[in-house]
């Protein structure tokens, strides 16, 4: 049990320093002077990586915690 309150503190550590970059990136993005089209496409990449690694990092310290996600070929 304690191994799952550990890994509920990380994964709510990671989020906030996620968030915090995230919210770094997004301050800066409208200091580039770039086209509004290709500020629609940086911000839509961000947000396809951002997911996509808060993903993977919960997969990973589920795992770590012993939950296992078979259906998504993790173990």
């Amino acid at each position: 049990m304690a191994g799952i309150i550990g890994t509920l503190i990380s994964i709510i550590v990671v989020l906030i320093i996620t968030g915090v970059i995230w919210w770094g990136i997004q301050q800066l993005l409208p200091l580039i002077p770039l086209p509004a089209q290709f500020q629609v496409i940086i911000r839509v990449l961000m947000t396809i990586i951002l997911v996509l690694i808060v993903i993977w990092i919960i997969l990973v310290l589920l795992g770590a915690a012993g939950v296992h996600a078979p259906w998504l070929g993790v173990h």
